[in-house]
Parts: C-alpha cells; structure tokens; sequence
C-alpha cells in the first residue's frame, strides 16, 4: 500500500518516488537529537522520542549531510537555535561540489535556496539543512553535472515548487546527477532544488510499511501531526 501523498513518477527511463506536501497545510519539521543531545542516528529512535510528546511521524527522510560523529556538515538549525553554522567554502566531496545550499521552513512555508544567496538574504527559519550540491538554481541545471556522466547512484534530494509545495524525491535505482536534476525542473516544477544524499538515502512512510534502517543518518526531515493534550 503506498502512501496517498506518494507516488512513483518516471523520467528518463527510471522510477522515482515522490512524495509532495504543503507547508501551508501540513507541518514540517527537522530532527537530530533528543533532550541529552545525542544525534538519533535512525529513525527509531527520534520516533519513540518525539510519541512521549504526541506527536505522529507520517513521513521522514535523512535530510542532509554529517561527519563520522554523525553532526550535520553544515547549517542545521532546529526550533529556531542555529546548531551549526554554515559553510561556504570549498573541500572533497558531493558537500563541496558547489554552489551548494539549503532547505528551509518557517511560518507555513519552505525553500531551497544557494547557499550564498541564503546568507545574503538573512533568514532566520525555524529550520533549515544545508547540503550539496544544489540540483537547480533558479532554473538552471548545476553546471558540473554531465547529460552522458557514467557516475549512477541511489539519490535523494528535495526540491520547492512554484505553488510553494514541497517535494521529497528518492531514487529507486542508481540515476545521474543530471537526470535526477532534471526530474525537479522539468517534471515538478522546481525551480530550485537540492541533493540531500546518496548510497544512504532511507525513507520513513507507516501507511506503506517502510521504516529503512540499513545507514546510520544525520538530520532528519519529517512530516508530522501533533496532538496536545
């Protein structure tokens, strides 16, 4: 059984699943660590924490990079306390393949942005993940990516449409930076969009009956319902 907010779209000859939710409507929220500050590291455990509170995950998926420790490589920040800062600079690895950037959500709304433009712009989201590389800028395919790349990977990435609906997209096969960029600019409409991981890419959904568990993970995206009382 496949959740209702997910669905299976193909492009380019390969199968992803996306799953499409409004801020508006719907909350969204980023997890890393419980009370005592150690990082959650699956998604068990953030579930069992976050029950004592009433809240219900409907969703979830890892939501940007982390070192050995398993602290996010660059901007996190959760409930409105920036975590860790972010990084402009460049280094080894998909991080660094810039421009990299950050997914945000405040008041009711979500964005991916650059994450020079992001600093520029001076938000101060109640969430937000950095992670690279951006799959698209402003319409633009990131450059560094090649139509023919023989590079093939399991990916997960999100991206913002012009309705301010987001998407969370994971491959089920190995695809190309490319392809997986064009999937969010020319099928959802995104005119920005970021790369979240690869090899590790684990989804949450209760209503289909997947709960992956095979990587350890750093921040976690999740869609929630909460009930007080």
């Amino acid at each position: 059984m496949a959740a209702d907010f997910c669905r299976d779209v193909e492009h380019l000859g390969d199968t992803y699943l996306v799953c499409t939710f409004d801020p508006a409507m719907q909350e969204l929220r980023l997890y890393h660590s419980n009370y005592a500050g150690k990082p959650y590291g699956a998604f068990r455990p953030m579930l069992d924490d976050v029950a004592v509170d009433r809240t219900r995950v409907l969703f979830a998926m890892n939501a940007g990079m982390y070192h050995a420790d398993l602290a996010p490589v660059g901007l996190y920040v959760e409930n409105g306390i920036e975590r860790q800062k972010a990084v402009t600079g460049g280094g080894y690895g998909n991080f660094h393949l810039l421009p990299n950037g950050i997914f945000y959500m405040d008041r009711g709304k979500a964005g991916v942005m650059e994450t020079k433009a992001y600093l520029a712009a001076g938000l101060k989201p109640w969430y937000a993940t950095q992670s690279g590389p951006m799959l698209v800028i402003d319409g633009k395919i990131h450059p560094a990516f090649l139509p023919k790349s023989d590079s093939l990977n399991i990916r997960n990435g999100v991206g913002v449409d012009r309705d301010g609906k987001v998407h969370a997209v994971v491959s089920k096969g190995p695809v190309r930076f490319h392809d997986f960029a064009t999937l969010f600019r020319d099928i959802m409409a995104c005119d920005n969009a970021l790369f979240l991981d690869g090899t590790i890419s684990s989804l949450y959904i209760p209503e289909a009956g997947r709960e992956d568990r095979l990587f350890p993970m750093g921040p976690i995206f999740a869609v929630v319902e909460t009930h007080p009382g």
